[in-house]
């Protein structure tokens, strides 16, 4: 085994799916904090959550004069709350409900004269609970939720040098706390055609030609994480466009290419894996769908 596979840890805990389902809501109580009060960004990119050498941040939100920010420590299992006159309260992440999380954050805001009202319904979920009365959702194992965290930096990573051969609008890697999933998102330049019967949440994510690649922990059909990558709109003959490595498949349940995580994790190069995953899906989707790839690519190093 080499050292890179080494550093991709497993997703195989018995105790992670619980743990994802419960981090999944505490992420989503955070997001919705940084949407209450960042100003709109097209594509929705001012309200997701970013990488960082410790776990997830929202970045710096704007409050009054000044700003705070909020991260997830996987290393420390907390939740930190940075103001920026100095001013810092912590959460310990451990095993609890999502309403008595939910419950001590708000406090927390409130007691650092952070006035922010959410929505407590949680998003992109079947059957949601609401926030203050979910007391399904109570399990965090701690290595766990380090490993998942883990494996999104080492993607952070491989996507952040896959996002640097593009030189066309190009979103930031970052975390979608609706989905839980890390993306990145390419653009042709190009408007997309309408879609009059969409909610206005897909309306301005997909308001433009798009090729997105990311990691999630799977759902539905899919009962692992894996590697998606997708175009939209798709053009004819993608679905049965060649890509690689050996495992990547098409799922006409998602209409994206999808390859486990457990693969690209044995793989004797993951990154290597994981970039020829990217870069064969983006080329399948740019070629097929016309985009001028000339004016929108990297040439050397």
């Amino acid at each position: 085994m080499t050292a890179d596979e080494t550093a991709w840890p497993s997703l195989s805990s018995p105790t992670w799916p619980e743990t994802c389902a419960t981090l999944h809501m505490w992420t989503q109580m955070v997001g919705k904090v940084r949407l209450a009060l960042t100003p709109p960004v097209n594509h929705w990119w001012g309200v997701a959550l970013y990488l960082t050498a410790r776990g997830l941040t929202t970045s710096p939100i704007p409050y009054g004069d000044g700003a705070f920010e909020i991260v997830f420590d996987f290393i420390d299992h907390m939740l930190v709350i940075d103001v920026d006159d100095g001013r810092r309260r912590t959460i310990a992440l451990a095993p609890r409900s999502v309403a008595d999380f939910y419950g001590e954050a708000m406090r927390t805001l409130d007691e650092l004269q952070i006035r922010v009202r959410i929505s407590p319904m949680p998003s992109e979920v079947p059957a949601p609970i609401r926030f203050d009365e979910d007391r399904v959702h109570a399990s965090y194992d701690a290595d766990a939720a380090h490993c998942w965290w883990r494996a999104l930096l080492k993607t952070d990573l491989v996507l952040q040098e896959f996002r640097a051969r593009f030189i066309g609008k190009c979103s930031p890697v970052h975390f979608w706390w609706g989905g839980f999933d890390l993306a990145v998102t390419r653009f042709s330049g190009r408007r997309a055609p309408d879609r009059p019967n969409a909610d206005a949440i897909t309306r301005e994510g997909y308001s433009h030609e798009v090729i997105s690649a990311g990691l999630w922990p799977g759902s539905g059909a899919m009962r692992e994480a894996a590697f998606y990558a997708y175009a939209a709109p798709e053009a004819a003959g993608f679905k049965t466009a060649r890509v690689g490595p050996a495992g990547a498949f098409y799922s006409p349940d998602f209409n994206e290419f999808l390859i486990t995580y457990e693969d690209v994790r044995r793989a004797a190069s993951p990154r290597a894996a994981l970039l020829e995953f990217l870069q064969s899906t983006y080329e399948a989707g740019a070629e097929l769908g016309g985009w001028n790839r000339a004016e929108l690519e990297r040439v050397g190093p």
